[in-house]
């Protein structure tokens, strides 16, 4: 890495051993590249949340904008839960 930034970082003792675990066990060279990998996934998180806005409830938002008619009312959907929840306890485990 040519251009770093240096951060001091303040972890609960859990956190730590478990940085110093992965680093230990040879899955991580340094607490660093524990952190970058770490932060590396919450960006991934990020962007497939962002992803998930744009192209599935944005949509699904503006058609139920466009035709307020095609929802469903919230009485009508948690009574079809609660018969849905009902018949499976019912089922034999």
């Amino acid at each position: 890495m040519t251009n770093v930034e240096k951060k001091t970082i303040s972890l609960p003792p859990e956190h730590a051993a478990y940085v110093d675990s992965l680093v230990e066990s040879g899955v991580y060279g340094s607490a660093s590249e524990v952190v970058r990998a770490g932060l590396r996934a919450l960006q991934e998180r990020d962007a497939a949340v962002e992803r998930w806005l744009h192209e599935e409830v944005a949509p699904v938002y503006d058609a139920m904008t466009a035709n307020p008619e095609r929802g469903l009312p919230a009485q009508a959907v948690f009574d079809e839960i609660r018969r849905f929840h009902a018949a499976r306890l019912k089922r034999p485990a």
